[in-house]
């Protein structure tokens, strides 16, 4: 066998010199931006079609649905923005408004709606006003939904974004509020137009088009234009721009591509200053002010200084006092479960949804979903009504889902049974609320997804129809009875805890056959009616759940999915009206008789319950006014009437104890309660502990300044302290109320 000639190495030719010039170019950047999704023709045509579709419905549906009770103070301020700008500037109504705080709003939905009514001649009393209002609401629900879909197109292509239209146009607490939310569901559409275009903007750059720097204008316009909170966007744009271009070119970027990067700083600036500019152009308050006001607004909204009292896990609490999980469970309870599990399995699988699309997108899109509800948890923001104060977060939780349901489906589309289970929880879970909407249309916000039993689980435990906009319905149901129609005659008496929907909902052509009162919801028989209109909103969360509202007197209930939302009482005999007036007169025969008369025909009214054990108690007779309002507890658990009865009764049979029981369960249902403080106080004393009585009295007095009684027993309290001088004080303060 010959060996083998050895083989010389081939030469490695010798490298040229880098230039000077190449040594110092900068390194070209990282890709961060995949290229584009190709334009699946059949999948814009459907995602165009399903939009025209998805709007012809809200804009239909809005016409049918009532108004929010916060409509009164956002009808007054429209005309007030609407004065200012028609009489340029000389109507300064518009620039602060004390009650709500409404000058602190932007004024862009407000200027359209309220100007395009003013050019209809549309008044504020009429129906056709708010109707109008409600086509611009809806057609502000559009813009979400083209956003909404325009982003996911812009990160995973047309079909992804046909995916994400269908479950942002299902999802019944976005429907609903886009029939009839004049704040939120614009800000919404102002908040998913600014992220679509700030996509298109990064994805762009170091190139850019003014179209779309325009578009990411007018979406913080709208934003800033609907709330201070808009400002937020411009973070977001400062925040994203950084990490994009940190991402393309690195640290060292900044030193070596100083041209692109004066590139991102000045169209994300120009983008910020104009729609600043945008907004306050439409704010009359900012336009007086407009690098201050928008801030001061912003400080204000944080404190949201107006609380109320809410239904929450079924209790009823103060809006400031709520956990910390307030807006955390609500959204659990309330968006779909396909967002649900889109939104958890995306935070969760965030990497695999980088890796697959655009990371700078896919972060973006996930910092909008999660962050604004982080931050009210973190700053232990106050809040009420649900989280409509976070709906503006919504689209970008709806795109986080989409990114998600669609990358699985890639992930399984080699296992047929993996993708057929797939998308079999897709399609139930689009059942669901898909047969709410249908269902209830014109209330849809009202909806509550299977945890916890859906909108009957929750009813007694959480706020449903918060905003009364079922009293519409219950209006209709009037005028299809023959109670309210044009012909009437004679004058019908109508009550209603919520005085401004009921108003706004009769028809001018029986009006002036109306009388209309407000009356409070526990005390509903200190006005004579014939009708009683009561949305569930400011029934005790405990009453609900007893099982006895609505009560026997109730002539029709406005439910949906089986659940009431307004009760419809018809008051003939008008016992309990007199009886009440007769107790308030202190002729407590004639109120005990007509009492008896009331529960005779409906043993649950537990007004006329408590007017038993009130009477009773008036004349002395002790037992029967405690028998009285223990029925009362019964039929009401936790009844704050009930409660203090029960406890002033134990106190004068001299049941000290006792009484501190039902005394301090009063002030666990509320805090707030000063008569509760004032027999607690009473009780101390008749147990001649007297610093704890002193507490008590003086809580009282921090509760109600004009509590007379309270200023009387202070001053007996210092004098058997030996402080004479603070007697006389409280003793003067008493005699001057």
């Amino acid at each position: 066998m010959s060996k083998k000639k050895p083989t010389k190495p081939t030469p490695t030719p010798p490298r040229p010199a880098a230039s000077v010039a190449a040594a110092a170019a900068p390194r070209a950047p990282r890709m961060v931006w995949p290229a584009a999704a190709p334009d699946a023709a059949p999948f814009r045509r459907i995602f165009i079609g399903l939009l025209v579709a998805m709007c012809a419905v809200m804009m239909a549906v809005s016409q049918f649905t009532g108004v929010n009770g916060d409509d009164e103070f956002q009808v007054d301020y429209s005309e007030k923005i609407v004065n200012y700008y028609t009489t340029m500037g000389q109507d300064t109504a518009a620039l602060y408004i004390e009650k709500g705080k409404m000058h602190y709003y932007g004024g862009t939905f407000e200027l359209l709606a309220g100007g395009t009514n003013r050019v209809l001649g549309n008044a504020p009393t009429e129906r056709a006003y708010h109707n109008v209002r409600h086509l611009f609401i809806a057609l502000f629900g559009g813009l979400a939904l083209l956003f909404t879909g325009l982003l996911v197109q812009q990160l995973a292509g047309w079909r992804a974004a046909v995916l994400a239209l269908v479950l942002l146009f299902l999802s019944p607490r976005f429907f609903g509020h886009a029939m009839m939310n004049p704040k939120d569901i614009p800000f919404a559409a102002g908040f998913a137009m600014s992220l679509y275009y700030l996509v298109r903007w990064l994805r762009a750059l170091p190139g850019w088009d003014w179209r779309t720097v325009l578009g990411l204008a007018v979406g913080i316009g709208i934003s800033i234009g609907m709330r201070a909170g808009g400002v937020l966007v411009i973070a977001y744009l400062g925040l994203f721009a950084g990490i994009d271009f940190l991402l393309r070119y690195g640290v060292k970027g900044v030193g070596t591509h100083t041209k692109t990067l004066l590139t991102y700083a000045a169209t994300g600036a120009g983008a910020s200053m104009l729609g600043y500019a945008l907004a306050v152009a439409t704010w009359p308050a900012a336009l007086r002010a407009p690098l201050e006001l928008p801030f001061e607004a912003l400080s204000e909204f944080s404190k949201l200084g107006i609380q109320i009292r809410v239904l929450f896990e079924g209790a009823n609490v103060m809006s400031d006092e709520t956990p910390w999980y307030y807006a955390p469970l609500w959204i659990v309870k309330t968006i779909p479960f396909y967002a649900l599990l889109g939104v958890a399995g995306g935070v969760a699988l965030l990497p695999l949804l980088w890796r697959r699309y655009a990371l700078p997108g896919v972060l973006l899109v996930a910092f909008a979903a999660v962050f604004p509800v982080a931050y009210v948890i973190y700053k232990d923001s106050v809040l009420h009504d649900g989280w409509r104060h976070l709906l503006f977060a919504y689209p970008a939780m709806i795109a986080l889902a989409t990114l998600l349901w669609v990358t699985l489906e890639d992930r399984v589309r080699d296992n047929k049974m993996a993708k057929y289970a797939l998308y079999g929880v897709l399609v139930v879970t689009l059942l669901e609320p898909a047969v709410h909407l249908v269902r209830n249309p014109t209330v849809a916000y009202v909806y509550f997804n299977p945890i916890g039993g859906g909108l009957s689980g929750a009813y007694g435990y959480y706020e449903t129809d918060y905003w009364g906009v079922g009293m519409r319905q219950a209006v209709n149901w009037m005028e299809a009875e023959g109670v309210l129609h044009a012909d009437m005659k004679d004058t019908v008496r109508i009550t209603s805890s919520f005085f401004y929907n009921l108003k706004t909902e009769l028809d001018p052509v029986y009006r002036d056959h109306v009388k209309l009162s407000y009356v409070r919801p526990n005390a509903r028989y200190a006005n004579e009616w014939d009708y009683g209109l009561f949305p569930t909103r400011y029934i005790r969360g405990a009453h609900l759940q007893s099982g006895n509202w609505p009560t026997s007197k109730t002539a029709h209930t406005i439910r949906a999915n089986g659940t009431p939302l307004v009760i419809i009482e018809k008051d003939t005999d008008k016992h309990i009206f007199k009886a009440e007036a007769a107790l308030k007169a202190q002729d407590f025969a004639t109120a005990l008789a007509e009492y008896e008369a009331e529960l005779k025909q409906y043993p649950d009214n537990e007004i006329a319950l408590g007017g038993m054990a009130n009477a009773y108690l008036s004349t002395g007779n002790l037992p029967l006014a405690e028998q009285y309002a223990q029925k009362m507890l019964a039929l009401v658990p936790d009844s704050e009437t009930a409660l203090l009865y029960l406890g002033v009764i134990l106190l004068n049979k001299q049941d000290v104890n006792g009484a501190l029981g039902h005394l301090n369960r009063l002030l666990e249902v509320d805090t707030d309660n000063s008569q509760a403080h004032y027999y607690i106080a009473m009780c101390h004393r008749a147990k001649n502990e007297l610093t704890q009585a002193l507490q008590s009295t003086l809580k009282a007095i921090e509760k109600n300044p004009r509590f007379k009684a309270a200023y009387s027993l202070a001053a007996e309290l210092y004098q058997l302290q030996g402080d004479a001088n603070t007697a006389a004080k409280y003793q003067n303060a008493a005699n001057q109320l």
